[in-house]
C-alpha cells in the first residue's frame, strides 16, 4: 500500500493554519474600525410614551365559584368514600350482650344434661347485668332485660323440678276450682245497691237476661269487697289469654256471650282447674260428660283441659240444655247440678222457673248460688269502672297453630325444635299430661313455628320421636362437635342421620340418639333402618277452616217447660242422652 511521507503531511497543516488566522484578522478588522450607520443607534429604544385616560370597565356578573368548580372539576381526583364508622355500642348493649351469651351457653349446658353448669352460668348472665352501676345509660333497658331472663330462667328451672315422669301422670298439679269457696257461703245484702244495680242493668246491652234480687245484689257486695275484688280481678285478668276464642265460639253456637263468665265462676279460666267432685278444666267437665260431647280421656291426655275443644263442648252442652228447659237461668242451673236434678226440681212444684225452684228451696245450695252469681259477675265486668276494675292489665292472648301427631312424640323434641323452655309448651297443651304426646294427638306451637316443628319432626323416624332427640346445627358446628355435647361417639350420630350429609348446614336439624334427662324409655340402637317418615299432618289456626254454622243467639222465654218444643238438634251435634224427657205438668200459677 503506498503511503504519504510525513514531511509532506506536516507542510500541508502549516499552510492551512496560516490560512485560517488571516481569515479571523480580517473579519475583526471589518468589524471595528468600519464606521455603523446613525439611524440604527436609537433602534432598541422604546418610543415616548404619551398618557391617555383609561375608563373603568365594571366587570360582569359572573359566578366565579360555578366557574371554578367548572374549571378545576377534572384536576380533582376521584377518592372513593370512606368506610362507615362503626357504631360503638353503649355500656348497656355490651353488657346485655355478655348476659345473653351466658344465657344461650346455659341453655345449651341444660340441654345437654349438665345441670350444674346451666346454673352457673344463667347465674352468670343475671350477675353481669345486676353489677351495672346506677348511672349507666339506658338502665330501663338493663332493667326490663333482667326480668326476661329471670323468668325465661324460672322456665327452665321448673323443667327441671316438676318435669313429668314418662310412665306415671303423679306430677301434674291441678288448680282449685273457685266455685269450691264462694258458692257455699252467705253474704250480706246491701240496700244502697239495689238503685244503682237496677240502673247499671238498665244501661247494660246482654244477650243474656239480667235481673236483680237479694241474691244477685249479695254477691255484687262481695264482688265489691276487698276479697271479693281480688277474685274477681284475677279471673277476669286471666280471661285475657282466651277470652276472644271462647266469645267466638259461643257465637257460633247461638250461645249468649255473656256466658263466659260461667267458666269464671267455674274455673278462673284455669285449663287444669280441679273441683272437689273432680271435674276438670275451664268448663269443668265430669267424665261422662265430657265424652258425651268427644272430650276423651286417654292414660296420658285429658281433652277436658284444652280451652278450645272444652269451650266447643260447653257451648254446645249449654244449647242443648236450652233446648230442653226453654231458659237460659234453668240451663245454667242444670249445667252445674245436672239436667235431671232440675228436672225432677220441677216435677216436684210444677214451676219451670229458676227463681220459684230457689225460693222453694229444691236446688242444692250451690246450684241456687251458681245462677245468682253468674249473672253478679257480670253485671260488675260489664260496669267495671263503678266497681274500680277498669285499670285491670288483661293477658296476652294466646295464639297458636296445631300439629297433629303421627307417631308418639317426646314434647321436649318439639320444645327443642323450637329452641323454647317445655314449661312454654306445656302452657300451650294443657291436656298432655305426660313426657310423651300419643299418636294422633294434636299439639299447639306458637305461631309462625309450624314449619320448623315439621322440619324438625322429619329429621327423626317415626318411630323413635318418643325416646330421641333433635338438635339443631349452629354455624361453624360438626357432628364431632354435636357428639361430645350430648356424649356419643361421631359414628353413632352419623349413623342415625347416615340419609343426611356429612356435614350438616347451619340451620338443619339432625337426630340425636340419646335420651332426654329422667326419661326411663331406652334409648334404642343408633343402627337402625332408616324409613321414610311420612308427611306431618298438620293444620294452622289461621288457616281458612270450614265455616261453623253461626246459630242465633235464642233469648229466654215465660213459655212453661211443658208447653216448650225443643229445637231441632243438627246432626253434627252428639245427642244428649242423659237429660231428661219426662213430661212436666204446668206449672201452677203464681199468688
Amino acid at each position: 500500500m503506498r503511503t504519504t511521507p510525513p514531511k509532506v503531511w506536516s507542510a500541508k497543516a502549516c499552510a492551512f493554519g496560516a490560512a485560517v488566522v488571516l481569515t479571523s484578522c480580517a473579519i475583526t478588522s471589518c468589524a471595528t474600525t468600519a464606521p455603523s450607520p446613525k439611524q440604527f443607534q436609537n433602534f432598541y429604544v422604546p418610543p415616548r410614551h404619551i398618557p391617555t385616560e383609561i375608563q373603568p370597565i365594571d366587570p360582569p356578573d359572573v359566578n366565579t365559584t360555578g366557574l371554578v368548580s367548572a374549571f378545576y372539576a377534572n384536576e380533582v381526583p376521584s377518592l372513593a368514600p370512606g368506610l362507615p364508622a362503626i357504631p360503638r355500642p353503649s355500656d348497656a348493649e355490651f353488657l346485655i350482650k355478655r348476659a345473653d351469651d351466658y344465657f344461650a351457653s346455659g341453655k345449651r349446658a341444660f340441654q345437654g344434661g349438665n345441670m350444674d353448669i346451666a346454673r352457673r352460668d344463667f347465674d352468670r348472665s343475671i350477675e353481669v347485668l345486676l353489677s351495672a352501676p346506677e348511672n349507666v345509660i339506658d338502665r330501663p333497658k338493663l332493667e326490663r332485660r333482667v326480668e326476661q331472663l329471670v323468668e325465661e330462667i324460672y322456665r327452665y328451672d321448673v323443667d327441671q323440678d316438676s318435669a313429668p315422669d314418662a310412665d306415671t301422670d303423679a306430677a301434674v298439679n291441678y288448680d282449685e276450682s273457685p266455685k269450691d269457696d264462694i258458692l257455699n257461703m252467705t253474704f250480706p245484702v246491701d240496700p244502697s245497691l239495689r238503685s244503682k244495680v237496677q240502673e247499671q242493668i238498665r244501661a247494660t246491652s246482654s244477650q243474656l237476661p239480667l235481673q236483680t234480687n237479694d241474691a244477685v245484689i249479695s254477691f255484687i257486695n262481695y264482688f265489691s269487697s276487698p276479697k271479693g275484688k281480688r277474685v274477681i280481678a284475677y279471673g277476669l285478668q286471666h280471661s285475657g289469654r282466651y277470652r276472644a276464642m271462647i266469645q267466638r265460639i259461643l257465637r257460633e253456637e247461638g250461645v249468649p256471650e255473656e256466658l263466659i263468665y260461667l267458666a269464671q265462676a267455674e274455673s278462673g279460666f284455669s285449663p287444669r282447674a280441679m273441683s272437689k267432685a273432680l271435674c276438670v278444666g275451664v268448663w269443668q267437665f265430669a267424665t261422662f260428660r265430657g265424652r258425651e260431647y268427644g272430650l276423651n280421656q286417654r292414660p296420658g291426655t285429658d281433652d277436658r283441659m284444652d280451652p278450645e275443644r272444652a269451650t266447643r263442648a260447653a257451648a254446645r252442652h249449654l244449647h242443648d240444655l236450652f233446648d230442653h228447659f226453654g231458659d237460659w237461668y234453668l240451663a245454667m242451673a242444670a249445667y252445674n247440678c245436672g239436667p235431671g236434678c232440675v228436672d225432677k226440681a220441677v216435677q216436684r212444684t210444677g214451676y219451670a222457673d229458676f227463681w220459684e225452684l230457689r225460693r222453694l228451696n229444691v236446688l242444692p245450695k250451690e246450684t241456687a248460688n251458681y245462677v245468682p252469681a253468674i249473672l253478679a259477675m257480670t253485671i260488675v265486668a260489664k260496669n267495671a269502672k263503678d266497681y274500680g276494675l277498669e285499670d285491670l292489665e288483661f293477658e296476652k292472648p294466646v295464639e297458636y297453630e296445631t300439629v297433629e301427631l303421627e307417631s308418639a312424640t317426646h314434647m321436649s323434641l318439639i320444645a327443642d325444635a323450637l329452641d323454647r323452655p317445655l314449661t312454654e309448651l306445656r302452657e300451650l297443651n294443657p291436656s298432655v299430661l305426660r313426657s310423651v304426646a300419643p299418636s294422633g294427638h294434636p299439639v299447639h306451637v306458637p305461631v309462625g313455628t309450624l314449619a320448623q316443628v315439621q322440619a324438625a319432626l322429619q329429621a327423626v323416624p317415626a318411630s323413635r320421636r318418643d325416646s330421641w332427640r333433635v338438635h339443631r346445627m349452629e354455624s361453624g358446628e360438626t357432628l364431632a362437635d354435636v357428639a361430645r355435647r350430648f356424649n356419643v361417639t361421631t359414628s353413632v350420630l352419623a349413623s342415625a342421620n347416615r340419609a343426611a350429609v356429612d356435614e350438616p348446614e347451619a340451620g338443619s336439624f339432625i337426630a340425636v340418639p340419646v335420651a332426654y334427662p329422667g326419661d326411663r324409655t331406652p334409648v334404642r340402637s343408633a343402627k337402625v333402618v332408616r324409613k321414610p317418615a311420612g308427611k306431618v299432618v298438620a293444620t294452622s289456626k289461621t288457616s281458612p277452616k270450614p265455616a261453623a254454622t253461626a246459630r242465633p243467639v235464642t233469648t229466654a222465654s215465660a213459655t212453661p217447660l211443658a208447653q216448650h218444643k225443643p229445637a231441632t238438634q243438627p246432626a253434627t251435634r252428639p245427642a244428649n242422652k242423659n237429660i231428661s224427657k219426662a213430661p212436666v205438668s204446668k206449672p201452677a200459677s203464681r199468688s
